[in-house]
């Protein structure tokens, strides 16, 4: 007697099944990911693993290399550079974070407004887009912190205002691929809102490229706030962030080489973590890599 394997069924993977399987085979991307976890957790957990606060000085001590008391030497202050990365991270990573945060919230609602209606209003809100692009960054840092004075939250705000352009061009193109769709016509034909289609059907569809972008966009973040540092436009003393330590390694990197070289490497370490990443998920998500 013949038996049938009829209750034998193959079960079918999601699109995000599928690019979860294919991230974890991406070596490089896991070891971005695990990087970037264990530096994110030490930064987070400073106080327990440094017995220094980062204003904490001994002037006595001055300039010392690394020991077995600070593991990555003191500065010409005294101060722990241990204490001071942990720190520092803590403000560059929630820079990074934020400011991304500002791009995508401006730049997937912008983007998705434009593609979805296009016509007039299309070309009007991309031409601000272009217009924005056109001015110089530094001039636009300059006088918002001419007119509102330096603030950690203008940081924040200041390089999410500018990071968000490109972020809304690509979801235009992504939105205006979609909106042909069938699944956005029969959103139409059941009468919901233009707001509710973006919302609920439009940006969701478009959100593979979205995230992607997103991590390559945090590192860019994090360079702004450095190089802003590095210039004296961004964090300021006695804050300290990866790009202030950096600033102030150069200055006596001949003497002091190891006030460089630490912060230096951290954030190359984040950097180098964040676009192996980038790549793990750019290629994990492809719909044309799934198919082969």
């Amino acid at each position: 007697m013949a038996i049938s394997n009829f209750d034998e069924t193959e079960v079918g993977q999601s699109l995000w099944q599928d690019a979860k399987q294919r991230l974890r085979k991406n070596k490089l991307a896991i070891f971005g990911l695990t990087v970037l976890l264990v530096i994110g957790l030490a930064c987070l957990l400073a106080p327990w693993i440094t017995p220094y606060g980062y204003e904490e000085q001994n002037l006595g001590l001055g300039a010392t290399a690394p020991s077995w008391q600070h593991w990555m030497g003191t500065d010409n202050l005294g101060r722990d550079l241990l204490t001071r990365v942990l720190y520092g991270g803590r403000v560059s990573i929630t820079v990074g974070l934020i400011a991304t945060g500002v791009a995508l919230l401006v730049g997937v609602t912008w983007g998705a407004i434009a593609g979805y209606i296009g016509g007039r209003t299309d070309a009007i809100m991309m031409r601000i887009v272009d217009i924005i692009y056109a001015l110089p960054f530094m001039i636009f840092i300059v006088l918002l912190m001419v007119i509102f004075g330096r603030s950690l939250l203008l940081l924040f705000l200041a390089i999410g205002l500018v990071e968000w352009l490109t972020m809304a061009r690509i979801v235009r193109g992504q939105v205006q691929s979609l909106k042909q769709l069938e699944f956005v016509e029969a959103a139409r034909s059941m009468g919901l809102s233009q707001w509710t289609i973006i919302r609920r059907h439009i940006i969701p569809n478009a959100i593979g490229p979205v995230i992607v972008y997103t991590t390559l966009t945090i590192p860019n973040v994090m360079l702004l706030e450095a190089f802003l540092s590095f210039l004296g436009l961004g964090i300021q003393a006695p804050q300290s962030s990866w790009g202030l330590l950096i600033s102030a390694g150069v200055e006596t990197m001949e003497e002091y080489p190891w006030l460089l070289i630490f912060p230096g490497v951290t954030l190359s370490l984040v950097l180098f973590s964040l676009n192996f990443l980038g790549d793990g998920l750019r290629d994990a998500l492809d719909v044309r890599a799934s198919k082969d």
